[in-house]
C-alpha cells in the first residue's frame, strides 16, 4: 500500500470542512433567490453547497455569470449570509487538525470557492487565520468547484506536484475537483453531506481526520 505519510502538501476547504455554514449558505441562497423572483427551495440549494456560486447559479436559474443578474444575486447572498454569521461555529478539531499537519511538516493552503474576504472571516471563526497564511480563493480561477482551477492554482503555490498532495474538504464537489487535477481526496462527513462516493479516504471527524497526517506507530514521519 502506498504510504500517505510520504505526502506533504494539503489543499483545505473551509466552508462544511473547518466551519459549520453549509445550512448557513444555503439559507442566504434562498433568501436571495426569492428576493430576486427566484423561487427556489432549500432542498434544491442544500445539495449544490460547495459548488462555487458560477456554477451553481446557472444549475438552478437562467442566470450565467456574464448576466448582471448574477451580481445581484451575488450580493444578495453576502447580504443575507451577514444575518449568519454570528451562529456559525467551528468544527471540534478545528485548530488541531491544522495544526497537525503543520507539525507534521506538510505545506497547507486553503483552496475555496469562496470569495477572499469571506475566507478569512471564516478561518478567524475557526481560529486558524493565523496558521494559514496560503490561499487561493474564487477571483483567483476561471472556474470553481468542480472544476479543478483551484487545484491546479493551490498546487502551482505549494509548488507541489499532484501525487504529492492530498485534498480534504467534505463534498462530492471536493472530490471530483482534485480528482480532476491529478490530487487524491480525503472527505470529512462533519459538513453533512453522505454522497462522498469516489473519495480516497472518509473521515467521520476532523479529529480522526488527523490519521492523515500521523505515522502509524514505530513508522519515521
Amino acid at each position: 500500500m502506498e504510504d500517505i505519510h510520504m505526502t506533504k502538501t494539503l489543499l483545505l476547504d473551509i466552508d462544511g470542512t473547518l466551519v459549520d455554514s453549509n445550512d448557513a449558505h444555503a439559507r442566504a441562497w434562498v433568501t436571495s433567490f426569492a428576493r430576486n423572483g427566484f423561487q427556489i427551495s432549500f432542498d434544491q440549494v442544500r445539495p449544490l453547497i460547495g459548488m462555487g456560486s458560477d456554477q451553481m447559479v446557472p444549475t438552478l436559474t437562467d442566470v450565467h455569470e456574464d448576466d448582471a443578474r448574477f451580481q445581484t444575486l451575488s450580493d444578495g447572498w453576502q447580504e443575507a449570509f451577514e444575518t449568519e454569521l454570528p451562529a456559525i461555529r467551528a468544527f471540534p478539531g478545528t485548530r488541531e487538525l491544522v495544526q497537525a499537519a503543520i507539525d507534521a511538516g506538510w505545506t497547507v493552503v486553503v483552496a475555496t470557492s469562496g470569495e477572499a474576504e469571506m475566507a478569512e472571516r471564516l478561518l478567524k471563526v475557526a481560529n486558524v487565520s493565523d496558521l494559514l497564511p496560503e490561499r487561493v480563493s474564487s477571483k483567483e480561477v476561471k472556474a470553481s468547484k468542480p472544476q479543478p482551477d483551484l487545484i491546479n492554482v493551490a498546487l502551482q503555490k505549494a509548488e507541489a506536484a499532484p501525487q504529492d498532495a492530498w485534498k480534504m474538504g467534505d463534498t462530492r464537489y471536493d472530490i471530483e475537483a482534485a480528482h480532476k487535477a491529478g490530487v487524491r481526496c480525503a472527505a470529512v462527513r462533519v459538513g453533512g453531506n453522505s454522497d462522498l462516493d469516489g473519495a480516497d479516504r472518509i473521515f467521520d471527524t476532523l479529529v480522526e481526520a488527523r490519521q492523515l497526517f500521523t505515522p502509524p506507530t514505530g513508522h519515521p514521519a
